[in-house]
């Protein structure tokens, strides 16, 4: 199922939504523009669990696996990559801004992000794989907009054999189908199945945004 659009309307424009995308966008130009020296890119600004691990043990005293945490969120590892990260984004992130303010949305866009590849790095802190893509934070963005706006509904495109259809699906069944998903996935991984995807980021982006999205409501009860 691929997302087209939302029928919640923002209020207000959200500047920081289009501006996160704006910098996807120009880092992945970025990306494409270094061309041979695209493996120097991703060892100097990609995440790897191993160098966090080693850090931790004090094997290694640089403290760039924390500013890969954060440089990482930038980056893709191709066309399709970009491509569906920024779509989620676009379609839920909009709404997620409108509701928290710009500047919250921005401070919990990046903290998302960090618990999303603080997930990935417990399950498999060992990886000498280079982690990257703004999948995590946008997986927060999903799990805010999920309890936001559980009543929303989400136009999908849904291909079913040689046909195209577009469908009405409710949010609360599309991000927790999509959830469900990243699951069964992530469990996968751990037996050794699809580890060139860092699942449990997915996961732990989503459970972030879904556990902050309760807190707001219950102490910002009322508030819009």
């Amino acid at each position: 199922m691929i997302p087209i659009k939302d029928n919640i309307p923002s209020k207000r424009v959200p500047y920081i939504n289009y501006l996160l995308i704006f910098i996807n966008i120009l880092v992945f130009a970025l990306e494409l523009k270094a061309g041979n020296r695209i493996d120097d890119m991703i060892k100097n600004y990609a995440f790897h669990a191993n160098e966090l691990y080693h850090l931790f043990l004090g094997i290694n005293d640089s403290f760039d696996p924390i500013k890969k945490i954060f440089t990482s969120m930038f980056m893709h590892g191709g066309f399709s990559h970009i491509f569906g990260n920024m779509l989620y984004l676009y379609i839920f992130g909009d709404n997620v801004e409108d509701r928290l303010g710009h500047f919250m949305y921005l401070f919990l866009y990046l903290t998302f992000g960090v618990f999303a590849l603080l997930l990935q790095f417990f399950f498999n802190p060992l990886s000498n794989l280079p982690m990257l893509g703004a999948s995590g934070a946008v997986s927060g963005v999903m799990g805010a907009y999920f309890i936001f706006y559980p009543r929303a509904r989400v136009i999908t495109l849904v291909p079913i054999f040689i046909f195209i259809q577009f469908i009405e699906v409710p949010a609360f069944f599309f991000l927790f189908f999509w959830f469900i998903l990243q699951f069964l996935y992530g469990t996968l991984s751990i037996y050794g199945g699809s580890m060139g995807v860092a699942w449990w980021a997915h996961i732990g982006g989503f459970v972030a945004g879904f556990l902050f999205a309760i807190l707001h409501k219950i102490f910002f009860r009322g508030q819009r």
